[in-house]
Formats: structure tokens, C-alpha cells, sequence
């Protein structure tokens, strides 16, 4: 069994303890599950019994309600990295769904596994990482996905995905697309062998390294250039820098229509995506509708460093932060025409 919080005083049943926002209400109850045979048990149980269950990771990527949450918290703490480098393809690497992700990359990096050195510094749990398909610097993890394993809770039954049949698209998965519905247990990853980075493919990191997009150096050098500059944008968490309480990217890049593309002023960014789409930046389109650096009244903020993130300067509400969200979503959609959506998961309140 898990750690009930109602008994365990070690652990805090505070939601804003387990975030990154430093937000949210208390939980009822409240379960660490440390091991994948455990965190099965406990969300099977929990789903027959008709108990609301919030699971929770790395809280990176939540924007917790202030009220109380009626039902039980189930933190993910299981561990485990299982390798098999015997194939001529790389390394085929199983990863329990509460490891820390910048760990593993970083460990990826140290064993000369390639095509995750992009994306260091992104704070939460291996778990999270298909769900949102994580994305830095011109890499996605679904480029290096082999397959998901989860628990379905619709049935209680297990399903493993293989990567084409995951749904992965620009911050999207099927596992996002049915909240709720799937449990993810652990993460295969095909990762190629060597020293070198994946290509370069973001024009910003090429020049953090002083190298041509398509380019490939030491995948060290990438993983160092990208936590400098993630820091640069107050993007690694840091406990005494009130710009990291925050859930990164609190919108994300917009996708539009060619036709909804062209209403937008010449000077703004652009980028080819699927299907004929034209993705722009929410960062752009944020700054230029008066939302710039350090933007609301404290305690709730846009970062200092980056206009993309919202902020809890010490003692700030979720209502404060969703206020702020809001007024920034009407000004870009009164300025621009253009609806942001945001990327946290919001649980107990909303936009």
C-alpha cells in the first residue's frame, strides 16, 4: 500500500506543496505509490470503489483549484530504468513512469544515447512526457518513443501503444485527447548510440552553439546550452526565483489556418506545420498585445524573463493566476483574433 497522508504526517496533504505553481487546496487523502505493481493496485481500487482520484507527477504541468480536492491524490514514485543496448539500433530503454525526466536525460547523455539532449530541463516525470509529447528546441519525445505502456481505467485493464499508434501531434497525444482515460505505467525509447546530438533544429540553439541548423555537436554541449538558456527565460526550477513558480508555457504555440494566418502583422513569426497550418508564436502574439515582461500586480505575474509563463510571486490564489491568464487570452484575441490555449492541466478551476 501507498502512503496515506491522513496518517503519515511526513506527507503533506497541501496540493501546493506538490506543484510547481505552489498552488492548491488540500487533498483528502492522499496515496504515494512507489512502485508500478502499487500504483496499478491503488488506481484499480480507487476506480471500482467510484473514488475521485487525481493523479499526480511531477506537478509541473498543473494549475490546482483552492478548494479542497474531495477524493484521494495519488503521487507516482515508482522507479526504474530497464536497458537493452544489444541490438545494432541503439539503446531500447524501459522507464518507470515516476522517474525524474532531466535525470534521465541527463543520464541518457552521460551513456551516449542519442535524441533527447534537447530536451533537458523540462521539470515533471517520465509519465508525463507522452502525454503532453514534450517538446524543446526543435525535438519532440515522440521521435523517440518506441511505446507506452499504461493502465486503461475505463476497464482496468493494461494496453500498451506502440509510438504510430499513440496520436502524437504538436503538444498532443491520444492520452490527452481522453483525460483520465489512461494511466501511464512506463516509457520504451529507442535511442540511437553516439556521442553526437540528434541534428540541430532550432535556429536559437544553433546559435547558442555557434552552428548551422542540421548540424551535430557533442550531445553535452546541447544539454548545456539548453539548460542556459531554459535558465536565461527562468524555465529551470529554482526555488529562491519566483520566475520558475510557474508551469512553464502556460499557452501554447498556436496553429491557424492559412487564411487566419494571413490577418496577422507581416513581422509575425511563422512556421509551416501539418496539414497546411501555419503555427505562430504565443509569445510573440503576448508581447505585442501589451503584455510584456513582469506584466499584472502581484502575486501573480508574467516572468520577468519570459512573457509565455505566468507566475506566483509568493502567496498567490489559483483565482489570481487564472485572472491573469484570462486577461491576457482576451487581449491577444481582442488584438489578433487569436484564442490561446492554454498547456497546464487545470484541475478544480478553469478559464
Amino acid at each position: 500500500m501507498g502512503v496515506d497522508a491522513t496518517t503519515a504526517d511526513a506527507v503533506s496533504t497541501l496540493l501546493a506543496d506538490h506543484t510547481t505553481f505552489r498552488v492548491g487546496g488540500r487533498a483528502r487523502d492522499f496515496v504515494v505509490a512507489g512502485s508500478e505493481a502499487e500504483l496499478v493496485e491503488t488506481i484499480t481500487r480507487l476506480d471500482a470503489a467510484g473514488e475521485p482520484v487525481l493523479v499526480l507527477g511531477g506537478g509541473s504541468n498543473l494549475l490546482i483549484g483552492d478548494h479542497p480536492f474531495d477524493g484521494t491524490v495519488i503521487k507516482i514514485a515508482s522507479r526504474g530504468i530497464e536497458v537493452d543496448d544489444s541490438g545494432c539500433g541503439g539503446a531500447v530503454v524501459r522507464v518507470a513512469a515516476g522517474e525524474n525526466w532531466d535525470s534521465f536525460v541527463a543520464t541518457a547523455v552521460d551513456h551516449e544515447w542519442s535524441g533527447i539532449e534537447s530536451l533537458a530541463g523540462i521539470p515533471g516525470l517520465v509519465g508525463a512526457t507522452p502525454i503532453q509529447n514534450v517538446g524543446a528546441y526543435g525535438a519532440e519525445v515522440a521521435q523517440v518513443i518506441a511505446s507506452v505502456e499504461t493502465i486503461d481505467r475505463s476497464t482496468g485493464r493494461r494496453a500498451r501503444f506502440a509510438a504510430a499508434d499513440c496520436g502524437f501531434g504538436y503538444r498532443h497525444s491520444r492520452f490527452k485527447a481522453e483525460p483520465g482515460r489512461y494511466l501511464v505505467l512506463a516509457v520504451t525509447f529507442q535511442l540511437p548510440p553516439g556521442s553526437l546530438s540528434a541534428p540541430i533544429g532550432y535556429a536559437e540553439l544553433g546559435r547558442a552553439l555557434g552552428v548551422e541548423q542540421g548540424e551535430r555537436v557533442p550531445a553535452s554541449a546541447v544539454r548545456d546550452a539548453v539548460l542556459g538558456l531554459r535558465a536565461g527565460k527562468g524555465m529551470v526550477l529554482d526555488a529562491d526565483d519566483h520566475d520558475t513558480w510557474s508551469a512553464g508555457s502556460f499557452f501554447t504555440n498556436p496553429v491557424l489556418t492559412a487564411e487566419v494566418a494571413d490577418r496577422l502583422p507581416t513581422d509575425a513569426p511563422r512556421w509551416p506545420a501539418e496539414g497546411g497550418m501555419i503555427k505562430t508564436s504565443a509569445a510573440w502574439l503576448i508581447d505585442h498585445a501589451g503584455f510584456g515582461r513582469g506584466y499584472g500586480t502581484p502575486p501573480a505575474t508574467l516572468s520577468g524573463k519570459h512573457v509565455l509563463a505566468l507566475t506566483n510571486r509568493g502567496g498567490a490564489t489559483a483565482a489570481d493566476l487564472v485572472a491573469l491568464a484570462r486577461e491576457v487570452r482576451g487581449g491577444v484575441q481582442a488584438a489578433y483574433g487569436v484564442e490561446l490555449v492554454p498547456e497546464p492541466v487545470l484541475v478544480g478551476c478553469s478559464l
